[in-house]
């Protein structure tokens, strides 16, 4: 068989699968002569006859049973790994594991993610969710290829890439005094009773510069740990709040109100991961689709915030 290419492996096959010269030139859709050229050829180079002719028919020849038994097992391989490239197409029995922000998982995770399962039917997910503090750990222990996250990480084994920068927004109850304008500034909140994250957490830090650059003392009424809680703590009619849109970037949020802030406040998201780790296909794709659904929450910002 070494002596034998693909190519002849090919047309034995399937002049053993149709009996005929002409059958086995529709199967592969090239010429009669072509394929008895290829036949001739075959036995020559292994010096036994590969079929006799009975009756106008092809039969495989019983001195190169043999061979045809190699034919049938190369042609079993190549369907096991045609099946095993198109299960890998699929996404079936591999996993993709990553992690991301709270105020990035809300909205633009779900979105990033239904693209991936368009491409990838079968691919097992895990998400996890993290804080910034748990992002270090969970990198370098390889429990996921990437985390998606809203402010970099300072560690000398872990790698940031921007992947999009977004705006700080206010956002209010409905009906709320402020919300017939179309323009808040951060002094024009101050008084009112505002509800945030600790500002000696990276995000909640974020979101109280435009406090400080101001010079405002940021004094909160409520305090939540996660971007989610917010929202959901305004939706409720419980005060005020100032956070970066990708939270809030949703076309439909009933009880919400959302309105540019003055103050031009940029909040940047990375993907994060462990120097030097070459991540895969699945994961090179699902950084993709993060990076176009964070744009597009970026570019379809100001319809959102009427």
């Amino acid at each position: 068989m070494a002596d034998l290419t693909l190519r002849q492996v090919e047309v034995i096959r399937a002049v053993m699968l149709t009996g005929t010269i002409s059958g086995a030139s529709e199967m592969l859709h090239v010429s009669a002569p072509g394929i008895s050229r290829l036949v001739k050829h075959a036995e020559e180079s292994l010096g036994i006859r590969l079929f006799e002719r009975r009756a106008g028919l092809f039969v495989p020849s019983i001195e190169a049973s043999r061979v045809f038994e190699q034919v049938r097992e190369v042609y079993r391989g190549v369907e096991n790994l045609q099946s095993a490239i198109g299960s890998l197409q699929k996404g079936e029995d591999v996993r993709l594991s990553f992690a991301s922000a709270p105020s990035i998982a809300q909205f633009i995770a779900a979105r990033a993610l239904r693209r991936v399962r368009d491409r990838y039917a079968d691919l097992f997910i895990d998400l996890n969710i993290l804080k910034i503090e748990e992002t270090v750990e969970y990198l370098l222990l390889e429990r996921g290829e990437f985390v998606v996250m809203s402010s970099a990480v300072q560690n000398a084994a872990i790698e940031n890439e921007q992947i999009a920068e977004g705006r700080l927004v206010v956002i209010l109850p409905e009906g709320h005094r402020l919300a017939r304008q179309p323009v808040l500034s951060v002094r024009e909140l101050a008084n009112e009773p505002l509800i945030g994250i600790d500002p000696d957490d990276p995000y909640g830090a974020q979101m109280a510069r435009p406090f400080v650059e101001a010079g405002i003392s940021l004094r909160h009424a409520i305090r939540g740990r996660f971007a989610q809680t917010v929202v959901s703590l305004v939706r409720h009619g419980l005060g005020v709040a100032v956070i970066d849109e990708f939270s809030v970037a949703e076309v439909y949020m009933p009880g919400l109100v959302r309105r540019p802030l003055a103050e031009d406040v940029r909040i940047r998201s990375y993907v994060v991961r462990k120097k030097g780790r070459v991540l895969s296909g699945f994961a090179d794709y699902a950084i993709q689709q993060f990076r176009r659904e964070l744009t597009r929450a970026v570019e379809d910002g100001p319809s959102l915030r009427t």
